[in-house]
């Protein structure tokens, strides 16, 4: 295999010439079908409803951080570090809640 290809799939590559057909639709991340949208995480386990609410709502709480952060802190350096943060901290949560 050369240095250009991983797994037979050449570097870069998305869409069908990954394998697999990407759509450019937007998918809610609560709905099953979530995984049309990502090429990096090819398993997903169905979630039940209760884990789904879940998931609604740490990304739901994200935003309504996200909003309070851009109404008090000045556009800057540590306002773009604040926001990064609780993006990661979310996504980190939802990363628990969905293994």
């Amino acid at each position: 295999m050369s240095a250009e290809q991983v797994r037979g799939v050449p570097i870069g590559a998305t869409g069908e010439a990954a394998g697999r057909t990407l759509s450019t639709a937007n998918v809610a991340s609560e709905s099953d079908e979530r995984t049309v949208n990502n090429a990096v995480r090819h398993q997903y386990r169905v979630l039940s409803d209760p884990e789904k609410a879940a998931m609604v709502r740490l990304k739901d709480l994200g935003l309504g951080f996200l909003k309070a952060i851009d109404d008090c802190v000045p556009v800057g350096r540590e306002r773009s570090l604040a926001r990064t943060k609780v993006e990661e901290a979310v996504m980190w949560a939802v990363k628990g809640l969905t293994q």
